[in-house]
């Protein structure tokens, strides 16, 4: 026999009008109510009529998702991995299903949205000074997009590279370190808000800086990040101290490190980026900072569905906080 609505709202003792509401991600239901009506219709084995719902709603409750990876390392990648986790974990609380796009096919991100009728697009990772992105963030559809603030009309979450890169910088210098090298990433507002951050803290505890110490990487590449830490090591006056883009480009710097006969927190100290657990593996433990990519998932999807509700208030910008993982790669000098 098939579950109803009547069915759902008497195990979650609420009003059937509250079970549709929130099946329907009403922004009048809280959110957790929205998340217990939806999780108990998915264990009861709801099936709802979705050619009926579309209809009625003039909606897909399909949200596409952006996800461009030019390092190779992609869905494989565990912090990626956990944000797309997230992402539809929290799209299905609220009833809504996931698509990923791609621009290969000859059409746009924009068209292929029209054409598969989005709801609303979470724009995780992608060149957004590409034409056809500029036009996708000036067009009406509802987004949501990850590190990336400049666009005034949409939802913006930003894990908050500033404070991270701060606390990193802070825990570092206060095992004694002032010669920090800091291998970047490429050109984007994460970068910026790292270096700044970079250079403050070695302002503020009175460390001059040296450029070249301050190198352009790029994330999620190993190969460049061994290449980089090569020519760290040929310095007349070493760093004490490399910091990786992410720790999944630390990996390409332990290589060059092992090469050299340098061991990884006994000669030298390092830390990465991100807090994947294929770091915390190794030995010594990498010293990173680890974001909240479970948080930053859930905080992309909430805010472009109170878009496509209608919410004129959503809240523009979300930072998302993590947290400093010690380790045992930054020894005390």
């Amino acid at each position: 026999m098939a579950v109803t609505l009547k069915d759902i709202a008497k195990t979650c003792n609420v009003s059937f009008s509250t079970v549709s509401k929130a099946l329907k991600g009403s922004p009048e239901i809280g959110a957790a109510t929205i998340q217990l009506v939806n999780e108990t219709a998915r264990k009861m084995g709801y099936q709802p009529n979705l050619a009926a719902r579309t209809l009625r709603t003039r909606r897909s409750f399909d949200i596409g998702v952006i996800f461009e990876d030019s390092t190779g390392s992609g869905l494989q990648h565990q912090y990626f991995a956990e944000i797309f986790d997230s992402i539809n974990v929290t799209a299905n609380n609220f009833g809504y299903s996931i698509t990923f796009l791609n621009s290969t096919n000859g059409t746009s991100y924009l068209e292929q949205a029209n054409y598969r009728g989005c709801d609303g697009i979470v724009i995780v990772s992608t060149n957004f000074f590409r034409e056809d992105i500029k036009k996708l963030m000036n067009s009406n559809i509802p987004l949501s997009i990850l590190d990336f603030n400049r666009n005034k009309k949409h939802a913006s979450v930003m894990s908050d590279n500033y404070e991270g890169m701060k606390s990193l910088m802070q825990f570092i210098i206060e095992k004694g370190h002032k010669r920090i090298a800091f291998i970047h990433g490429e050109n984007s507002d994460i970068t910026s808000f790292r270096v700044k951050a970079y250079k403050e803290v070695l302002e503020k505890n009175k460390i001059p800086l040296d450029e070249s110490f301050l190198i352009e990487g790029m994330y999620h590449n190993t190969k460049l990040s061994e290449e980089k830490t090569a020519k760290l090591l040929e310095l007349d006056e070493r760093p004490t101290c490399i910091i990786y883009p992410d720790d999944f480009a630390c990996i390409g710097g332990l290589k060059s490190l092992n090469e050299h006969n340098i061991i990884p927190g006994k000669d030298i100290s390092v830390a990465g980026y991100d807090g994947i657990l294929l770091t915390s593996l190794l030995s010594p433990e990498l010293t990173t900072y680890s974001q909240n990519a479970k948080d930053l998932g859930k905080a992309l999807t909430e805010s472009l569905i109170s878009q496509i509700n209608g919410d004129k208030d959503f809240q523009r910008i979300k930072y998302v906080s993590g947290h400093l993982i010690q380790g045992n790669s930054v020894i005390r000098v």
